[in-house]
């Protein structure tokens, strides 16, 4: 009995992490994944920080990252779909990490430069983004496509 118990456990523990396993080598770029954002804080120089939701931010609920084509879209398609160029990629200390900037509207002065950090071991993303005199960090989780 204590044999089949020992066996049953070892099997188990086996079947449960093996896809663990090979989940995270689907975060090192290879793949187009999706980020979920779940929650944002926007913090302005004089007023200090708070939470916000991604809506209110003018942030995407979700992101789709495509490094192949160096491309973050705020849908998986359409003409519909905001895009942002992805111009630095570099992986470091387990985590693959993302750059890029955005002018925003002509004539108005909201470009920001941002970053995106994606553990290469887990999925969890942290995303930055900055500007004149505001920062904004959300944090998120990704999947492969």
């Amino acid at each position: 009995m204590k044999k089949i118990f020992t066996v049953t456990t070892a099997l188990c523990v086996y079947l449960l992490s093996t896809p663990l396993l090979s989940i995270a080598g689907d975060f090192d770029g290879s793949k187009p994944l999706v980020c979920t954002v779940l929650s944002v804080s926007e913090c302005l120089m004089d007023q200090g920080c708070r939470e916000m939701t991604p809506e209110e931010v003018n942030l995407p609920r979700f992101l789709w990252i495509n490094l192949a084509k160096k491309v973050i879209q705020s849908s998986r398609s359409g003409q519909d779909a905001r895009t942002s160029k992805i111009e630095s990629v570099k992986e470091l200390d387990h985590k693959l990490m993302l750059q890029g900037a955005e002018q925003g509207r002509e004539d108005v002065r909201d470009g920001f430069g941002w970053t995106i950090a994606i553990m290469t071991d887990t999925g969890e993303m942290v995303l930055t983004a900055s500007g004149d005199l505001v920062g904004e960090v959300a944090f998120g989780v990704c999947t492969p496509q």
